[in-house]
């Protein structure tokens, strides 16, 4: 990661960082407080973060607002988040079952959904945001996944496989996958690469997309092989 962002990940701070490099694609995972406002935060519990071990769908908006990361920075609202970054498009993993309804109705009435991809590696949950915003950008489930995996077919409903390398030892992002996704219309986002060598080696495959902790180091990568450009 980044030195500057250790510890305040997914955190307005961080996220600028990223835009004023240039960035205009960004990663957020999302989880709701008690009463139901939407947060840019990946773990179920916050005791990493805040040396304070609860659940974040325990707490109040009032008491995560006035948590800090780090004790620098706030966990940051979506749509505070969304408007702080205008121009950026994002890809939101929504990480639980009751982040649904409140995110996609966020969404909504903000009048975004052209510019977001929503993820999930749960199926059903999944399946429910298909079928509450069926004009949105999804993500492969991890069974939607396994299925171009094990060569079963490329399954219709997602619009974009976000995988990893590899999982448990088996290969995930080869060149034959790259081109059955590509030739059925669908593109391919990896995580979480941080290393310059892998970042060329999946570019060579012809990944659409590298999502990286080390957003330095990418930039670098896209810069020397004429693929960074720069926000209008």
């Amino acid at each position: 990661m980044v030195e500057a962002n250790i510890g305040i990940e997914n955190s307005l701070a961080a996220f600028t960082h990223a835009y004023e490099f240039g960035y205009r694609y960004m990663e957020t995972d999302v989880r709701c407080s008690r009463d139901g406002v939407v947060y840019a935060c990946h773990d179920e519990r916050l005791g990493r973060l805040l040396n304070r071990d609860v659940a974040i769908a325990e707490l109040s908006a009032a008491e995560i607002d006035a948590a800090l990361l780090g004790d620098r920075e706030p966990i940051i609202r979506l749509d505070a988040l969304i408007e702080a970054l205008p121009g950026a498009r994002w890809n939101i993993d929504i990480k639980s079952d009751d982040g649904v309804d409140p995110t996609t109705d966020l969404l909504s009435k903000m009048g975004v959904l052209d510019d977001v991809c929503l993820a999930s590696f749960s199926h059903s949950r999944l399946v429910r945001i298909r079928e509450k915003l069926p004009q949105v950008v999804t993500s492969a489930s991890q069974r939607e996944a396994a299925q171009m995996v094990l060569g079963l077919g490329v399954p219709k409903a997602p619009r974009i496989f976000q995988v990893p390398v590899s999982h448990a030892r088996v290969p995930v992002v080869t060149r034959s996958f790259v081109r059955r996704a590509h030739k059925a219309g669908k593109f391919v986002h990896v995580w979480t690469i941080d290393e310059p060598e892998e970042m060329h080696r999946l570019s060579d495959l012809g990944v659409d997309g590298i999502m990286t902790d080390r957003t330095d180091l990418l930039k670098d990568v896209l810069l020397a092989r004429g693929q960074w450009k720069e926000p209008a």
